[in-house]
């Protein structure tokens, strides 16, 4: 069986003042490997966090930066696997949680991008970009038991924990609603002025879906009716939107360096806190429900050659900022 790979890397320490939601950098996780990045997740045992990359993935210490040893991961903790998407090769590596070692692949629809476990019906959703569909899979035995033609481009998707399946549909700016038990489409949701909706979090108990589009809002939609609750600004360049459920705080990490942070005091009273600095490039997110710890994954850039041209990563300055109250 193969490992899945392992680095070493530096710690540094920096921090910066407290703003009103009392976020701020407390660690920089420095992985010297090179490759552009994309999502990041927290192990729901131990203290692994995995970090996806070029064509790898990062484990190390959520804690203390330590290595304990290509698109989304996801786990499926009561059958002790987790699941990596392999955009370039239509498929997903499986490996088991306990000891990382790769034990299968599970072809899945082309270019598999997010992909995410639902603890309600026990089974992994897989988005995939160019096929326009989504895999669903019984993790049991590691067989696709349906592919739902979606008719645009999934980004993400998450599980009201009761049948329902919501995904984002960069290209068709709307929400898709997937009936889990008879794998119907229920529902097309446009999402009012919100562009190329990439990052998408819920809250079950309100039922409200918070979709970071490319255009600097956030929506806020009724999960249960499909209505537009509210429109909120966030930073340029979101991917990943993520909500803690004890704190009811939403996230949204954005490429120009700053984290939105918006509270949920009440189903209608949602509203921005602040936009805490972070780094450019740091647009995907991980919490940690735990500790309420963020994690989120950039480097180091080079000036712009030109204006039109964008900034080059710098060899080497792959990280993980990490964020805590």
């Amino acid at each position: 069986m193969k490992k899945i790979v392992l680095v070493c890397f530096l710690i540094s320490i920096t921090s910066i003042s407290k703003a009103h939601s009392g976020y701020h950098l407390v660690n920089t996780l420095h992985i010297p490997s090179p490759g552009r990045w994309d999502y990041i997740a927290v192990s729901p045992i131990g203290d692994n966090l995995y970090v996806s990359h070029q064509t790898q993935v990062n484990i190390v210490n959520k804690n203390t930066g330590d290595s304990t040893g290509v698109h989304g991961i996801a786990f499926a903790r009561e059958f002790n696997k987790g699941y990596i998407s392999n955009g370039k090769l239509n498929n997903l590596t499986v490996f088991n949680l306990k000891t990382n070692e790769t034990i299968g692949n599970v072809v899945t629809g082309e270019n598999p991008d997010a992909i995410m476990y639902d603890d309600f019906t026990k089974r992994i959703y897989v988005c995939n970009g160019k096929s326009k569909d989504l895999t669903i899979i019984d993790p049991k035995d590691n067989k696709v038991i349906k592919t739902v033609f979606l008719d645009g481009k999934p980004e993400t998707a998450v599980s009201n924990n009761s049948g329902l399946i919501y995904i984002n549909v960069e290209d068709k700016n709307e929400i898709v609603v997937v009936d889990a038990k008879t794998f119907a489409i229920k529902n097309r949701w446009k999402t009012g002025k919100g562009e190329e909706p990439s990052g998408l979090a819920i809250d079950t108990k309100t039922k409200r879906l918070f979709a970071g589009c490319s255009n600097k809002l956030l929506i806020v939609m009724d999960a249960a009716t499909g209505k537009i609750i509210k429109e909120l600004p966030i930073g340029d360049g979101c991917d990943g939107v993520a909500f803690d459920a004890e704190l009811k705080l939403v996230f949204s990490s954005n490429g120009d360096g700053t984290l939105t942070v918006i509270r949920e005091k009440s189903p209608k009273d949602i509203d921005v806190l602040e936009n805490v600095q972070t780094k450019k490039g740091a647009r995907t997110i991980a919490i940690d429900e735990h500790t309420h710890k963020i994690y989120l994954p950039t480097a180091d850039f080079a000036p712009a050659k030109t204006k039109e041209s964008r900034p080059e990563m710098i060899p080497g300055s792959f990280q993980v900022l990490v964020l805590e109250k």
